[in-house]
């Protein structure tokens, strides 16, 4: 029936849920589970979880080297639960934020045997929901039983891992005049995900030949930066000179996209931050939270600029990665634009990180 929810549409609901702090059902031939999002995990809905058998804490190989835990799956491991284990004790695992104050929260006990792929789902939908990285699980028998009589999410896991990275498509849903500083000759396009995330932007700046390479930036979203000022990064002087540049050469198209902090949400964003004022640099600071050092997705990018009818770009980044997937992607970089600016006594070292770790051409 074209009334029930495709497969995306079940991952985006599984995936709000674990936001809102519900539980979710996950269905495999390896063995049916009850997953539930470690952060804001309540004292009921523990001992909820816990009457359902014996839960299971997995978070990233990340978070589980800077704990000394073993990652016998790979990319998560599956920590077993003391006997006495307490929100509490679920939030130090899964956040770093007392690592330095309380350090010693082992030894822990991973699991070695048995199946991982239900929990690796969990982690995918934790982390596309801009949660920490780090989920409860249950082993049940009568996963669609429990989900029937508690109105659970059931998400079959083996069709559904493999499509949790595709990339939902994109509707340019409308496009108005918008008179900007740079430029009066400003149009923004909305574009909206199928799968219920969050919008994109493009700024077009005059009228692009759609024939020839057009003067772009993917920009990532940085409210503290773009929006406050914020001194410890260089995103809001990159976003106000591109566009400057591109008002001054009369045409061009800035992609906002909606992925903070590397793509690991405003509030995580915070927690590196909050990590980086205890020494730690950027990357280690993802790393610690159970983050790789770079989250985002700039397979939208490409997308959007795409449906806009633009099949090259002078690219205007510091970053390779940009141009590697956007010529993945089937964009024609036929120039990178250098974009340098916004270096100050409080970014320095963070910009040297970038250089230094990320690879950024500084």
């Amino acid at each position: 029936m074209s009334l029930a929810p495709s497969l995306p549409e079940l991952i985006a609901r599984a995936r709000a849920d674990l936001r809102m702090g519900v539980p979710v059902a996950l269905r495999s031939s390896q063995g049916d589970a009850i997953a539930i999002a470690a952060e804001g995990l309540s004292p009921e809905r523990l001992a909820d979880m816990t009457a359902l058998g014996t839960p299971v804490l997995t978070i990233t190989a990340r978070r589980a080297t800077t704990l000394n835990a073993r990652a016998y799956d790979g990319d998560v491991a599956r920590l077993t639960l003391p006997k006495d284990a307490t929100t509490l004790w679920v939030g130090s695992v899964a956040d770093p934020a007392d690592d330095l104050t309380h350090p010693m929260k082992g030894p822990f006990t991973s699991i070695r045997d048995g199946d991982a792929s239900v929990h690796r789902a969990a982690i995918t939908l934790a982390k596309s929901a801009r949660l920490l990285p780090a989920a409860l699980v249950v082993s049940v028998d009568n996963a669609t039983q429990i989900a029937s009589d508690n109105g659970l999410t059931v998400l079959p896991v083996e069709l559904a891992l493999p499509h949790m990275a595709d990339l939902a498509p994109l509707t340019d849903v409308i496009h108005a005049r918008v008179p900007l500083i740079a430029s009066e000759a400003g149009r923004v396009h909305v574009f909206r995900p199928d799968d219920g995330g969050e919008e994109h932007f493009a700024v077009e700046i005059g009228k692009p030949d759609r024939s020839k390479p057009v003067l772009a930036r993917l920009h990532s979203a940085c409210f503290t930066g773009d929006l406050l000022g914020s001194l410890k990064c260089d995103c809001g002087p990159q976003l106000r000179s591109a566009l400057a540049q591109m008002g001054t050469e009369g045409e061009g198209v800035l992609l906002y996209l909606n992925q903070e902090g590397r793509g690991i949400g405003h509030a995580n964003k915070m927690r590196a931050y909050s990590l980086q004022d205890q020494g730690f640099d950027t990357v280690e600071a993802n790393h610690r939270l159970g983050f790789e050092d770079d989250e985002r997705d700039f397979r939208i990018g490409a997308a959007i600029l795409k449906e806009m009818g633009f099949g090259a770009v002078r690219l205007m980044t510091n970053n390779p990665a940009k141009i590697a997937k956007m010529q993945d992607q089937g964009i024609t970089v036929t120039e990178r634009v250098a974009l340098k600016v916004g270096e100050n006594a409080h970014n320095t070292a963070y910009l040297a990180t970038k250089a230094k770790k990320s690879g950024h051409l500084l």
